[in-house]
């Protein structure tokens, strides 16, 4: 599962690598359940044909998926992945699933525990390019009780028993999971995806494509 990661804050750097417009409020830059960070949907009327719409739109929401029968925003602390097994099923992401609520989270890097020490090493994976990832989730809005609509996301994840670097993280006794990163030539695809197709889509981010590396500062004394 990934529950920390870091969005990207450069306004320029969002707009070069997802061709939208950055949001007035960009959300943290080190992001875990319950934060508040950047997430980019379809417009909602990029349909209507009208040049001067965008195609997507990118907005700030709370990391972890509110569904609409939630009291509060409380669930954000365990509803921040959502596995590509069960979210058709799941009553926290079902109905989001259904409606092909998908989004595409931002991020320069996310983070994981390297056990093969015996110990967690924090480690930060990256795009071995440098450039932005694309991060394949779900979004939903949510109505308070005082009326105020919330947004917010998951991430989805994957079985990564076979992957080359990801089945190298968390305990050796632990499923291996992943984020989905989208290829950048894929976004629309996501974004405009239907239901039946949407599984299809939740593939495997090439090894060789990533890079690993020891998380230094702060981020060293997190898991």
């Amino acid at each position: 599962m990934c529950s920390h990661y870091q969005a990207v804050k450069e306004e320029e750097r969002l707009r070069c690598a997802f061709l939208v417009e950055p949001p007035a409020d960009m959300g943290k830059a080190d992001m875990w359940p319950g934060y508040r960070g950047a997430f980019i949907r379809m417009h909602p009327q990029a349909s209507v044909g009208d040049e001067a719409v965008p195609k997507r739109e990118a907005l700030t929401g709370l990391f972890g998926l509110v569904p609409h029968w939630s009291p509060d925003t409380k669930i954000t602390q365990y509803t921040y992945n959502a596995r590509s097994e069960t979210v058709a099923s799941k009553p926290s992401f079902r109905d989001v699933w259904k409606n092909a609520q998908h989004c595409i989270i931002p991020a320069e890097s996310f983070y994981e525990p390297d056990w093969r020490s015996g110990r967690p090493v924090p480690t930060r994976i990256a795009r071995a390019d440098g450039e932005p990832m694309g991060m394949a989730g779900l979004w939903s809005a949510w109505k308070s009780p005082k009326g105020d609509v919330v947004h917010s996301f998951t991430l989805l994840t994957i079985n990564a028993a076979q992957h080359p670097l990801m089945r190298l993280f968390h305990k050796p006794v632990d499923e291996k999971r992943m984020v989905v990163i989208l290829q950048e030539d894929r976004y629309d695809d996501w974004l405009n995806a239907g239901p039946a197709e949407s599984k299809s889509l939740l593939r495997a981010y090439p090894a060789e494509n990533l890079a690993a590396s020891a998380a230094l500062g702060p981020q060293a004394a997190l898991f």
